[in-house]
């Protein structure tokens, strides 16, 4: 048997493989294809204080090796997920973790003083990276003083984990992390999308309703298992990897760079049965190598 458990601060996960947010719904919508309980966790799709509509379409396109989003946190609000939501997923065997985004400080630390009371979740992410919305999101993450004006703030109503998404599109994303460590961070994930954009040359117009939006997949996976190497050696809390995982290799990748766990994003859209396999693709390694526990090759490199 391979110890595939990992810890993230307090938190203890069976496995280190995760969803991404905005993947992956609610959770329940993937449960027709595999047992969610097998994840280490689940990370919802983002949730704001009000009910946002999302960006017009066309808000995704594909590209090589990749996608481009804009759909722009479409969601209920944060008391559509209290009230409806909630009760439905609270009682999985696994962790379950919500992201937050806003439009103001004021709006995250809403957002998370609902959240508190609901003792089933042990960990929010907060979105300051997402480059989809008009308002808050990537605005906050893309300087030191930003990403820390929010974590204060939010640091002081939320009394469980919390988890910081960064995002990519900064000069020094090793300095954001360290911002957001020493405002209280429990942990950090990254990357969110780069900002990308696709023109239709046929229509001699921009694809997405948008004009940019946020390029994910394969195709940053190396930019992606770059900056969380120069992260984990930034800072002391756990580090969170994602961009472009499609398979056990991928996270093995982010793991023997320094990454406590991973998420898995767009390859759930190609495969919705992708993270079981990446899980039983990280074991069969293990046995194959003689490692006992997945844990002794974090950070190798």
């Amino acid at each position: 048997m391979v110890d595939l458990s990992t810890q993230l601060g307090d938190i203890k996960l069976k496995n280190p493989v995760l969803t991404a947010s905005g993947t992956f719904g609610y959770g329940l919508e993937y449960g027709d294809f595999i047992d969610l309980n097998n994840l280490g966790g689940f990370i919802v799709k983002g949730t704001t204080l009000e009910p946002r509509q999302g960006n017009p379409y066309p808000r995704m396109v594909e590209t090589p090796s990749g996608m481009l989003n804009a759909v722009g946190l479409q969601n209920k609000g944060v008391d559509h997920f209290v009230t409806e939501i909630y009760p439905k997923i609270s009682s999985f065997d696994t962790e379950v973790i919500v992201n937050v985004s806003g439009a103001s400080v004021a709006d995250y630390v809403a957002t998370a003083e609902r959240l508190a009371s609901l003792e089933a979740l042990h960990a929010i992410e907060l979105n300051i990276s997402c480059p989809n919305v008009k308002q808050g999101g990537m605005a906050f993450g893309t300087t030191c003083d930003g990403a820390s004006s929010v974590v204060d703030a939010v640091r002081k109503v939320w009394p469980r984990h919390l988890m910081v998404k960064l995002s990519p599109n900064v000069g020094s994303i090793a300095e954001i992390a360290k911002a957001v460590e020493g405002s209280g961070a429990d942990s950090v994930s990254l990357i969110n999308t780069l900002l990308g954009m696709a023109i239709d040359v046929e229509r001699q117009r921009p694809v997405l309703s948008t004009i940019t939006g946020g390029l994910s997949g394969p195709a940053v996976k190396p930019v992606a298992v770059r900056m969380v190497w120069q992260v984990v050696k930034a800072v002391k809390i756990p580090v969170v990897g994602l961009g472009g995982i499609a398979s056990a290799a991928d996270a093995l990748e982010f793991i023997m760079a320094g990454a406590s766990a991973i998420q898995v994003g767009t390859a759930n859209f190609i495969d919705p049965t992708v993270t079981q396999k990446i899980i039983d693709g990280i074991a069969d390694y293990c046995q194959r190598h003689g490692i006992t526990r997945l844990m002794d090759i974090r950070g190798i490199i």
